[in-house]
């Protein structure tokens, strides 16, 4: 029985060891996405399709609600990696905070918001807009700025006066469509699902893909905190490896067989929306086929803030973006 007793202290001992000392080893990845949409297909592909675990990983998979969300739980170590738009790194590279995230691999490349409208408006344009309002997303994030951006383009002017365009950035991204539903907002922004089930419970519209309006940007990308990166390269080298694995998947797909692969992923959302939904992000062309992100895209990114009145000066790419991963990514497909 005393042996019994010591080999017991000692397997405890060993296993309380191996907890403290081994945590680099452990495979699985927290990842915090800024929303939950089929405008990140690719990861969630890869996901179900078990691409992350043939790669030896396992994915947690939790849901910010916004960027700035996200980016608290990215910094606190709550998230190992983040997948948000690239303006919140931004933002934090110019503060004052000690720890830096960086953007490592880019999802997707242009804005993933459809314009919904209450009525049918089937000669919309942008100018349409004029003297209606809208809920746009959260002041300081991306679909905002875009959206402003887009407002701004077509010779509008935001704000509450006859003939402008009244652009609300008071409503939290989680709770856009059920404020638009109740209030006596004209149009909406959302992403899909969310765009298509609204419409296919509420009989409205979507009028037009704010994406396809304000071209190409870096709209939502990976990011670890550098500590992460250093410890975790070959990690964060699988992540990349396993989520185009899901892009190429989709590439080659039927859009019904891409359903069925993210339909784990959006429990109560029917097959017909889910197929719609990931026609309308085909439409309009919403992927990168290669994780590494351009220094002009880049730079478009902080035009359109600039242009909202968020940043004053710019961000240098490198302290933002490392494309070392990305490429060897690239390199071994």
């Amino acid at each position: 029985m005393k042996k019994i007793a010591i080999f017991l202290v000692a397997l405890i001992t060993m296993c309380s060891m191996c907890l403290i000392g081994c945590g680099d080893n452990d495979n699985t990845i927290r990842v915090n996405e800024v929303t939950h949409s089929i405008f990140y297909a690719p990861l969630y592909i890869a996901i179900n399709n078990g691409y992350f675990e043939d790669e030896g990983l396992k994915i947690e998979l939790t849901n910010g609600g916004g960027a700035d969300t996200s980016m608290t739980a990215l910094l606190s170590g709550d998230a190992d990696i983040g997948l948000m738009g690239p303006e919140a790194a931004i933002y934090v590279v110019k503060g004052d905070s000690k720890t830096k995230p960086v953007v490592f691999g880019q999802l997707t490349k242009r804005d993933g918001s459809f314009l919904v409208s209450k009525t049918n408006d089937v000669n919309f344009d942008w100018t349409s807009l004029a003297g209606k309002t809208i809920i746009g997303g959260r002041r300081g994030g991306v679909p905002a700025m875009t959206l402003q951006y887009v407002i701004e383009s077509a010779g509008l002017t935001i704000g509450t006066g006859a003939g402008e365009v009244n652009l609300r950035t008071d409503v939290p991204f989680n709770e856009t469509a059920s404020v638009f539903d109740t209030t006596d907002a004209d149009y909406c922004t959302l992403f899909e699902p969310n765009a298509t089930q609204l419409c296919t419970e509420k009989n409205y519209y979507i009028v037009d893909s704010v994406g396809s309006a304000s071209g190409e940007v870096p709209y939502t990308a990976f990011m670890a905190t550098e500590k992460y990166l250093e410890k975790n390269a070959d990690k964060a080298e699988k992540f990349l490896k396993a989520v185009m694995r899901g892009y190429n998947y989709l590439k080659t797909a039927r859009p019904e067989q891409i359903a069925t692969a993210i339909a784990p992923s959006f429990a109560g959302v029917s097959t017909n929306d889910l197929v719609n939904a990931i026609n309308q992000y085909i439409a309009i062309d919403a992927w990168m086929n290669t994780p590494v992100m351009q220094e002009s895209a880049f730079d478009r990114l902080q035009d359109i803030m600039i242009n909202a009145g968020e940043l004053d000066t710019r961000v240098n790419f490198g302290k933002v973006v490392d494309n070392t991963i990305a490429q060897r990514v690239m390199n071994s497909l």
